[in-house]
């Protein structure tokens, strides 16, 4: 039983609570169901707070065997009409690249005057015009195809509005070539000046998945997912990779196919790359509707895919990926719990048991101190705990987004709008 199945039980079992009084035989069967759902429900949220918790540990050291020579790298920047912002993420990645290093934009349906601008500032670029296929993943196909007649040691994938903090490009290059596997440097967001309530808990999501629980990950021995900006390669594992694909969330999938093909991504904390967090909410909605059908459509289809692997392959690493994907958005964890609750409670007044309530409400305290622990450790300069007692009106913003997606679920890739062309440094 998938955790969408759960999701639709909980609401047939709320719209036939009138049959509930007239039929005690099916008020006990709908107690085992909402035990059989609070069961379901306990897997992504044990892992949540297994993550959230190693992550506050004291770091790990990562420690590198010393190289006979520094790998040839090539940085793949994909960049759709960026020509407002481009120039400032180039401006971050150029002074860590060596006299022997690549950097590669590639114009990807551009109308404005991306490629123009790039190449007056030295830098190499290659232009794609396809109508038909749009995505960053073709964009990314179309970079390591012109890389292969001189291919590099290690390919880095920057996205066009980020900003590279000094030293991380270096780190996740070494990393990658001395592991032999895909490398994902700690992919933030920054806020926005004068944030809206919305934009500060999207601030705390997104740290949440793409730092707190891949260090938890890491913590732990264990592989983690792939956020996007901020991937290196070497050269023998991207190659063959299949980037050509119109995926809303090309990177989550590359790595679950490099991870099934035996190279599970590594996670690098101390290597650092920023964007921002849109203010408009419009643009924060296409862009928080990519993001979030794209990781609801992977998991759907990809954890049975892992777990399938893992038993073939025998590989427990993979189960690790298979139980992290299976973590949905926390907007989205927070609503199914919340509809479960809410069924338990109302069964119960019918006469039912308590157990799926004292279940489900533990399930709902061991949430609370996930968010609360990575909130306390990771955002608390950022957020202040008032700022928490907002997370209601968020999730209700949220609901619109979840409905869409049960009914229409985007699949077409579309690139979010830039509202700015200064990134803060940090």
């Amino acid at each position: 039983m998938s955790i969408f199945t759960s999701v639709n039980a909980v609401s047939q079992l709320m719209v036939g609570f009138s049959l509930l009084a007239i039929h005690p035989s099916v008020l006990r069967s709908a107690e085992w169901l909402l035990m059989a759902i609070a069961l379901i429900l306990l897997v992504p949220i044990a892992v949540l707070l297994v993550e959230c918790l190693a992550a506050v540990w004291p770091q790990r050291s990562l420690t590198l065997p010393p190289l006979s020579s520094e790998p040839r790298l090539a940085v793949l920047v994909p960049a759709h009409n960026e020509v407002a912002g481009i120039e400032a993420t180039l401006q971050t990645i150029l002074p860590q690249l060596t006299d022997q290093d690549q950097l590669v934009v590639i114009a990807d349906n551009c109308t404005d005057g991306t490629a123009e601008l790039v190449r007056s500032l030295g830098v190499t670029v290659i232009e794609r015009e396809d109508d038909h296929l749009r995505g960053k993943g073709y964009a990314l196909d179309y970079g390591l195809r012109f890389l292969a007649d001189d291919p590099p040691d290690v390919v880095v994938m920057m996205d066009a509005d980020c900003n590279v903090q000094p030293g991380a490009i270096n780190q996740i290059t070494r990393l990658a070539a001395t592991r032999i596997r895909p490398v994902q440097a700690a992919y933030v967001m920054n806020l926005p000046p004068k944030p809206s309530h919305k934009s500060a808990i999207s601030f705390l999501a997104f740290t949440v998945k793409n730092l707190v629980r891949p260090l938890g990950l890491a913590q732990l021995g264990l592989p983690c997912l792939l956020t996007g900006s901020g991937m290196a390669f070497p050269w023998s594992v991207i190659h063959a990779a299949r980037l050509a694909t119109g995926n809303i969330v090309e990177d989550m999938q590359l790595g679950v196919d490099l991870a099934i093909a035996g190279y599970s991504p590594i996670f690098c904390a101390t290597a650092k790359v920023t964007g921002l967090l849109p203010q408009q909410q419009h643009i924060a909605k296409t862009q928080r509707t990519r993001w979030e059908h794209g990781h609801l459509q992977t998991l759907l289809t990809q954890v049975p895919r892992l777990l399938k692997a893992m038993i073939q392959q025998q590989r427990v690493e993979l189960l690790a990926i298979a139980l992290d994907l299976s973590v949905p958005p926390l907007a989205f964890l927070v609503i199914i719990w919340l509809v479960a609750l809410a069924g338990a409670l109302m069964v119960n007044q019918l006469g039912a048991s308590a157990i799926p309530v004292m279940e489900l409400a533990s399930e709902g305290g061991l949430i609370f101190i996930a968010i609360f622990v990575a909130w306390g450790k990771f955002c608390r300069t950022d957020l202040s705990v008032w700022t928490l007692l907002t997370v209601p009106l968020y999730i209700l913003w949220k609901v619109p987004l979840y409905l869409a997606f049960m009914v229409q679920p985007q699949r077409q890739w579309i690139r979010t709008d830039r509202e700015s062309t200064h990134l803060p440094k940090g």
